[in-house]
């Protein structure tokens, strides 16, 4: 018998914000870790295309929701089988500094960010799909808590995730929910590299410690680790992976 705790065989997992970046990379992960995988996004061109890099393919689903709309989210609760566990993945990041965040910046930053994993959430509760002793875990970031020139709005919506999050653990431990949050510092993906300059790039760089940015999978791996049963006693708590950026 090979022991392994960190082991998703039996689980069924949620990922939203799969068709890219930390999404994708967490559903290939988890399918790896022998989860059913429901992967879900915008995209149905970039989601088919990691559902192809799922293994083994009979086992997964996907789905194409908004869940920026209601009708995106009732879709995605209404297919989804009782599940064991959610990584909200989905995200958005626009540089705008603060004399040109109009009301429709606000808006399109917070709907992604905060209002569809937060209504998603109270969603899956309601509808019981979300099942007792599964782990709920939140993709945020160290822009929660470090400040940076033209990302007030990111930075926002992530503080605020982080307190929705420590709220919803506090109110499903009745249920043996777990609700986590991990906050990466900047990671290789599209999103990222087409948020910031060649030069920007270069300059943030030789803030890291560890000399490089992270990478999606290193991500998914905590991630693993939080919705395995390895983490069965930890809640309400952030994991940083930040390649030790905010040390100085």
């Amino acid at each position: 018998m090979n022991y392994n705790p960190f082991s998703l065989e039996n689980k069924t997992v949620l990922i939203t914000g799969a068709s890219s970046g930390i999404g994708s990379a967490v559903a290939i992960e988890f399918s790896k870790m022998g989860a059913a995988v429901v992967i879900s996004g915008r995209n149905e061109k970039r989601l088919v295309e990691t559902f192809r890099k799922l293994s083994p393919k009979d086992s997964h689903q996907y789905i194409v929701a908004d869940l920026t709309t209601s009708e995106g989210l009732d879709l995605l609760v209404l297919t989804i089988p009782p599940i064991d566990g959610v990584v909200h993945c989905a995200g958005f990041l626009k540089k705008l500094p603060l004399k040109f965040i109009d009301e429709h910046a606000w808006n399109e930053t917070l709907k992604i960010n905060l209002i569809a994993p937060g209504l998603l959430s109270q969603k899956l509760i309601k509808t019981n799909k979300l099942k007792a002793e599964s782990s709920v875990v939140f993709i945020s970031s160290i822009a929660s808590f470090v400040a940076s020139i033209g990302n007030i709005s990111y930075m926002a919506s992530k503080g605020a995730l982080n307190s929705f999050a420590k709220g919803m653990a506090l109110e499903m431990a009745k249920k043996k929910i777990r609700v986590n949050i991990i906050e990466p510092a900047l990671i290789k993906t599209n999103l990222s590299e087409s948020a910031l300059s060649e030069s920007e790039l270069a300059t943030y760089l030789t803030k890291f410690p560890l000399g490089r940015f992270g990478y999606p999978e290193e991500v998914a791996y905590a991630a693993v680790f939080l919705i395995s049963d390895a983490s069965k006693w930890i809640t309400g708590t952030s994991i940083l992976i930040d390649g030790g950026v905010t040390l100085s």
